[in-house]
């Protein structure tokens, strides 16, 4: 038996998430499908982690078990014909059969955007914040995330998890500048920004329960020793709001 590790990105926005629904399309389903058409027998993928409906990969891992070896660039060609124009793939490679696309992961990277001007071209990707937002307080607040702590306070109600603890290695707000040509030298401000946290492991729905509680931060309306004492001794219902999911992008995977 082989096993075989595939990197893939997707669009979220026809999805409900990674895992396969009963009563929604999701990418594992429409994967599984592919592959089990190309190399004709069933194929069942376990995946990196369950990204929710609506969020998007630039970078996924899945493993697969296959009997027989197969060329797996002309297999990577093929599936990319067939998949749908919002799932690409990028490799499938033979590991050792000890690898595993989720339990071998040691850390794990997550974007979320925001846009602070309405854009209708970036509304797919980034969510649109019409107020003004205190960043240096966000992330004065988001320092506190780091560290090896029990984050149960914005795990979603209900999740089947066995821990709550993760370890957050990084968590900051980033500024995206717009094009300098298009402005003086003295008018230069970012238009966007990007919240940027990396762990060893998410709980499902996390980083858009801590963008929702940064920006109530940022907005003046938690202060940041409510915040921490939230990521103390809260529960789901004391943070911030879960953000949309269309702003948010699994965005690296390392083993």
């Amino acid at each position: 038996m082989q096993r075989y590790f595939i990197t893939l990105s997707y669009d979220g926005n026809n999805y409900h998430g990674w895992q396969i629904q009963p009563n929604g399309s999701s990418v594992q389903e429409t994967l599984e499908k592919a592959l089990t058409i190309l190399l004709r027998q069933p194929i069942s993928i376990i995946g990196a982690g369950r990204t929710d409906t609506g969020v998007h990969a630039r970078m996924m891992v899945a493993h697969f078990d296959m009997k027989s070896k197969f060329d797996n660039i002309q297999i990577s060609y093929r599936l990319n014909r067939l998949l749908p124009h919002d799932i690409s793939v990028s490799s499938i490679i033979p590991v050792s059969n000890d690898m595993h696309a989720r339990f071998s992961a040691i850390k794990r990277t997550y974007h979320y955007y925001l846009h602070m001007q309405k854009d209708i071209y970036n509304r797919q990707y980034s969510c649109y914040v019409g107020y003004n937002l205190n960043f240096d307080l966000m992330n004065e607040a988001a320092l506190y995330l780091i560290g090896k702590k029990d984050f149960k306070c914005f795990c979603k109600a209900g999740a089947d998890v066995k821990t709550t603890i993760c370890n957050i290695t990084e968590a900051y707000w980033k500024p995206i500048y717009p094009e300098l040509s298009a402005l003086s030298s003295t008018d230069i401000k970012p238009t966007n920004w990007c919240f940027i946290i990396s762990a060893n492991r998410f709980l499902r729905n996390m980083v858009r329960a801590i963008v929702g509680t940064l920006i109530a931060v940022g907005r003046g309306k938690m202060s940041i020793t409510k915040f921490k004492t939230i990521v103390d001794t809260g529960s789901r219902s004391d943070a911030g709001e879960s953000m949309p999911g269309n702003a948010l992008f699994l965005w690296d995977i390392e083993y």
